[in-house]
């Protein structure tokens, strides 16, 4: 009797599998060449000296053994540790008055809590000087201490990390289940009681993404500790120091590679504890409407005006500073410090190269970061090789700007690299700005993919219908949102993004926000208020546009899901 023998089934790739591959490979060659490769050259010269020869970790040894430079990590570590400590529990409290509570005016808060987004990190450091600096008119209310040190970086750093604590916050407490809440009721729990077991639980693991999303804002930032630290170093300001003041490159690696060091255990921790939430609101769930309730709203309400009040009054300051005539001896106004020609030679140019690097950014960035998400989510032939490309990916979240930009200038300037035409240019500033705000479009585009039923293409397919014609007449028309939002985030990010660029602009491509530290350095302080000024009323602009155009979006996918 003949036995039958189960032969191996053998995948035939179609049309769609070989373009969703293509798609793939194009996504993990960009990030290999944009992302993996510079890294790595960084990496690598980390080990050498100024001619080139290895070293091993001799220059680790004496980054150990240089007291500045090791304070420098120090410094960093624990004003990070204390801004995190400040502004995660003033955030959720702002975020729970935004989403728990009935207070009036929650609109309004919420848009004035996200104004430092749209501005430079400089501009709360400008703002503080002219209120505590060696000539600031409230300079006595410090009792003969400085803004000059950790004190103003921690301010200025709890003005620009509030609103992105905020969002994740936010975010955390508005899917909850009112069931919960008519539960808790039912029993008569104590507030006290909901809060610590209905409440927390729910928003725990977003208060640990905004703890760490802080934790990493701080500790890689340049522009605040740049403008306000004063003799105050932490790796940021030393990377510099290494690289622009001292021309030594090598240690500048290393000091790189030290402050990815923090970012990356951060970014680490983030995802264990994003792995670990689980659920929280289900299919039959039902939303949580608030209820007027005085004794929590009013208290609720007295504090957002506070905190409204302090961030309005920094960016107040700052425009403020930017129409005084010559601070503080002069103080009647002009609009002498906008003729930015008088300060900088770019002039207004600088300006103008911002608003072509955030219009390039968001041009090219937003429809090459969906579409490559739309390989990665719906490729079914690679196997590793698209986990591993999905992990590249979402590296960029950890890799501070400073640490990116050096490795640029080790692997765009090397001998023999074809790409070095891009040294020196505005692509270059544009490719590093996408690179490195890649992960939250990536992440964002995923999440809009993963609600689109998979059923589209199982049709499509059926009727022999291409997959890009799908992509084309199906996905984008329903993502269109989504992609506008990520266009919009890489506009303000690459409009308002110092660390990112400040080692790879030329003369001619130097961007405002640039502009701004330099004018800061050379003791124009009102003429960068102004520029600085002008960045947020540019992303201000820009993000109104935003808005206007979600709304039409919005209707009209609607629309066409009903369709």
């Amino acid at each position: 009797m003949a036995v039958a023998v189960a032969l191996p089934v053998r995948r035939v790739w179609s049309g769609d599998d070989r373009l969703l591959a293509a798609g793939v490979v194009l996504a993990g060659l960009f990030l290999a060449v944009a992302l993996v490769l510079p890294l790595g050259t960084l990496f690598l010269k980390s080990f050498e000296d100024q001619q080139g020869r290895f070293v091993g970790l001799a220059n680790y040894v004496r980054y150990i053994e240089t007291p500045a430079l090791a304070g420098s990590l120090w410094n960093s570590l624990w004003t990070a540790g204390l801004t995190m400590v400040i502004v995660v529990p003033a955030a959720f409290v702002f975020a729970y008055a935004l989403t728990r509570s009935a207070m009036p005016g929650r609109g309004l808060f919420r848009a004035i809590a996200l104004i430092p987004i749209l501005a430079p990190s400089l501009l709360p450091a400008l703002a503080l000087i002219y209120l505590f600096g060696n000539q600031g008119f409230l300079r006595s209310w410090l009792f003969g201490g400085t803004i000059y040190g950790p004190l103003g970086i921690i301010i200025s750093q709890v003005f620009y990390t509030f609103p992105h604590a905020l969002l994740i916050l936010a975010t955390a407490l508005s899917g909850t289940d009112a069931r919960l809440y008519e539960a808790a009721e039912a029993l008569r729990a104590s507030r006290i009681r909901v809060m610590r077991t209905v409440t927390l639980p729910t928003a725990r693991y977003g208060m640990v993404s905004a703890s760490f999303v802080v934790f990493t804002l701080v500790i890689t930032d340049f522009g605040i500790p740049k403008v306000i630290g004063g003799s105050f170093s932490v790796l940021a300001t030393e990377v510099y120091k290494q690289v622009v003041g001292q021309q030594n490159f090598q240690m500048g690696a290393v000091v790189g590679v030290v402050l990815m060091i923090p970012a990356i255990l951060a970014f680490a921790a983030d995802q264990w504890a994003q792995r670990r939430q689980v659920a929280v609101v289900g299919a039959r769930a039902v939303p949580y409407v608030p209820k007027q309730r005085p004794e929590r709203d009013w208290p609720l309400f007295a504090f957002c005006v506070l905190v409204s009040a302090l961030l309005l009054s920094l960016v107040g300051i700052a425009a403020w500073g930017s129409l005084i005539t010559f601070w503080p001896w002069n103080l009647s106004l002009t609009l002498n410090n906008y003729a930015f020609g008088n300060f900088i030679s770019a002039g207004w140019g600088s300006w103008v190269n911002s608003v072509q690097l955030a219009f390039w950014t968001a041009l090219i960035g937003a429809p090459l970061v969906f579409a490559f998400a739309y390989a990665m989510d719906r490729v079914r032939v690679l196997g590793p090789l698209s986990d591993i490309v999905r992990f590249i990916a979402v590296i960029p979240l950890a890799v501070p700007g400073l640490v990116l930009g050096i490795a640029y200038i080790f692997f765009f300037n090397a001998p023999g690299n074809p790409l070095g035409f891009l040294y020196g240019t505005l692509g270059i500033l544009v490719l590093n700005s996408l690179v490195h705000f890649y992960t939250v479009g990536h992440l964002a585009s995923m999440t809009q993919l993963k609600s689109l039923d998979p059923e589209f293409e199982s049709v499509s397919a059926s009727l022999k219908v291409p997959i890009w014609r799908t992509f084309a007449v199906v996905t984008v028309p329903m993502s269109l949102p989504v992609i506008l939002d990520v266009a919009i985030y890489l506009f303000v990010n690459a409009m308002t993004t110092v660390s990112a660029v400040v080692f790879l602009y030329s003369p001619h491509t130097m961007p405002a926000s640039v502009a701004v530290v330099q004018m800061d350095e050379a003791g124009f302080a009102s003429a960068a208020a102004a520029m600085a000024t002008v960045i947020l009323l540019t992303s201000a602009a820009v993000k109104g546009l935003h808005v206007r155009l979600d709304q039409v979006l919005t209707r009209r996918t609607q629309a066409w899901r009903r369709r």
